[in-house]
């Protein structure tokens, strides 16, 4: 005679489709049957680099993180503000983004050219000015290259931190050069392939970074007015300090956020935030992959 799951597992369960819901949106279930039930080969096999950050529980203070870092653009800042809708529309941008990294990571091969074929058409009509003036497109290849490697250094700047198996020198050299792939699909030239190379990556854009008026509307949106109710505000705010403890201490300085409260706190903060997320979406976890 079957028995019926305890109150503990019913409840890590729901906590786990909220989540799932709130950052895949309304079509994530099929997505994911899709991803992962789909037969055929893959862009990178069970157990790799990619697979293993991506499917972690850190990548919510990455892609936090990530987001802060690229704001510092002023390019990538105008595109963002002048055509993604991140204010009015949040969620559904987060969605679209879990949908392409599931698509990219787990997907078969064909899935994820045709998920890479629909943002490049998409970015190749998203196109404008600056405040400044400067002229920008998203199908730069400068300016996807610096999107790739902010997130490719705060995914893996989380996972390492964050993450239920950190991994080794090798692996951390994996994940980059995977993710090069994707990168390079989108239309980036000059990326990096090992982490040494995404360090020097990140240096050589320094120059052009700045904390423009829009990069700063950007982070107290994502910081002090995140569009949550009352009783998610608690936990996402350990999410937040979490993310901005892990920013290089010269983005956090020209972000305005280097408190030495999330200095001292953050880190932990950070890890509270990430082990409840665990929690709750470790009874949810998808079917492997049909290959």
């Amino acid at each position: 005679m079957a028995t019926s799951a305890s109150p503990v597992t019913r409840a890590r369960r729901r906590v786990g489709e909220a989540l799932f819901l709130r950052v895949a949106g309304p079509d994530g279930p099929a997505a994911r049957d899709r991803v992962h039930l789909t037969p055929g080969p893959r862009w990178f096999p069970a157990g790799s680099a990619i697979r293993r950050v991506h499917a972690d529980s850190s990548m919510y203070i990455g892609g936090l993180r990530a987001l802060l870092l690229q704001s510092l653009h002023p390019l990538a800042m105008a595109g963002v503000a002048g055509h993604s809708g991140y204010r009015g529309d949040p969620w559904g941008r987060l969605a679209r983004t879990s949908t392409f990294l599931a698509f990219t990571t787990f997907g078969t091969a064909d899935d994820a050219q045709a998920t890479v074929d629909h943002i490049r058409a998409i970015h190749e009509r998203v196109r404008g000015k600056a405040p400044d003036g400067s002229a920008y497109r998203a199908s730069d290849p400068h300016l996807l290259a610096w999107v790739h490697i902010a997130e490719a250094d705060s995914f893996l700047a989380a996972h390492q931190r964050y993450g239920r198996r950190p991994l080794d020198a090798a692996g951390c050299d994996e994940y980059v050069a995977q993710g090069a792939r994707v990168a390079r699909a989108l239309g980036a030239v000059e990326v990096p392939e090992s982490v040494a190379e995404l360090e020097a990556a990140i240096a050589s854009y320094r120059a052009e970074l700045e904390a423009t008026p829009a990069a700063l509307d950007a982070a107290d949106f994502l910081l002090s007015e995140p569009p949550l109710g009352r009783a998610a505000r608690a936990p996402y705010a350990l999410l937040a300090a979490g993310a901005v403890a892990l920013l290089p201490d010269w983005a956090r300085t020209m972000l305005g956020r280097d408190f030495w409260s999330v200095r001292a706190f953050g880190p932990a903060s950070g890890g509270v935030a990430t082990r409840a997320i665990r929690w709750g979406t470790s009874a949810n976890r998808p079917s492997r992959n049909v290959e």
